[in-house]
Order: structure tokens, then C-alpha cells, then sequence
């Protein structure tokens, strides 16, 4: 059997491209008993290392409320103290908030938004995420389409264009 940590990152792997199967399956996969995988899920669970299971929806395939994603570059000021994690712990609270960066370059904050209308999200990075005290400005980016997330393709399969070789 492969050493704890690894057996952790295994099984974490494993989770991470299917969350429905279950110890016994995993425990088959990385030959190790299923009670094992089932006390080291719990110990993931419990310390926060898995954070929740979810499935990934291509939300262009079904009918119902419009979704609109938005990318918004925060440039912000670090607060004495607690630097940009007092920025962050604002805007982590706000459930229009999709996702939330620290990145490195000309922004500080990488925010992905979420709303039912490009309006929506412009009312919020108006009248919430730039009157946060030490943000400096935002620059918004719109989802026109989605193409892959997470590792999945969300468009229709088709072969590649290809040249055609003629001698």
C-alpha cells in the first residue's frame, strides 16, 4: 500500500473526476481496502481538505434562468495588518461571487461574478465591489461562451479543421 499522503492524494484525485464512487470502488482502483478509503474521505472531510461534492453542469443545455458570468480585475490597496485577506473576507460573502483570486500582475483580484444579466453584474461592481474601502478599480470582462471549465469540454465534439494535402 502506498504511503498515507499519497494514498490521500490518490483517493482526493480519484474524487475530483467522479465524486459518486464509492470506498469500495476507490478501493478496488488503488488495491487498498474500502474501510481505509472510507477513514481516510472522513479525515478529508473533517479537515476541510474536501470541501464539498458537486457535478458539473453545461448549463447551454438546459432550459431555464439565464446565467451570466463576468471576470472583474481588481486592482485594490493592502490593509496594514492583514494585507489583501481583509479585501478578500468582504468579498468572499457576497453570493453573486463565483470565485475569488489573488493573482500576480497588474491586478490584485481575480472575481469571477455571477447573475441573470450583464446589468446585474454591473449593478454590483458599481454599487458593491468598488466602494469597498481600498479597492482602486475594476476592469470587467463578460462570458460570451464556454468552451471548457474545470477540465471539461462543454461544446459539441467535431473533428478538427484540417488542411487538405494534395500532392
Amino acid at each position: 500500500m502506498a504511503d498515507r499522503a499519497n494514498l490521500k492524494v490518490d483517493i482526493a484525485r480519484i474524487l475530483e473526476a467522479d465524486c459518486r464512487l464509492s470506498p469500495d470502488e476507490i478501493g478496488r482502483m488503488l488495491a487498498v481496502p474500502a474501510d481505509v478509503v472510507a477513514r481516510e474521505i472522513a479525515e478529508m472531510e473533517a479537515s476541510g481538505a474536501i470541501v464539498r461534492y458537486s457535478a458539473r453542469i453545461n448549463w447551454d443545455k438546459l432550459d431555464g434562468p439565464e446565467r451570466v458570468f463576468a471576470f472583474i480585475g481588481v486592482q485594490a490597496t493592502p490593509e496594514r495588518e492583514v494585507g489583501f485577506d481583509g479585501i478578500a473576507r468582504r468579498l468572499v460573502h457576497f453570493p453573486e461571487v463565483h470565485s475569488l483570486y489573488l493573482i500576480s500582475g497588474a491586478q490584485d483580484f481575480d472575481v469571477v461574478l455571477q447573475g441573470s444579466s450583464m446589468r446585474d453584474i454591473a449593478h454590483f461592481v458599481a454599487r458593491r465591489l468598488a466602494v469597498i474601502p481600498g479597492v482602486r478599480s475594476t476592469a470587467t470582462q463578460f462570458v460570451l461562451q464556454t468552451y471548457k471549465r474545470d477540465g471539461d469540454v462543454l461544446m459539441d465534439a467535431e473533428k478538427p479543421d484540417r488542411l487538405s494535402v494534395t500532392p
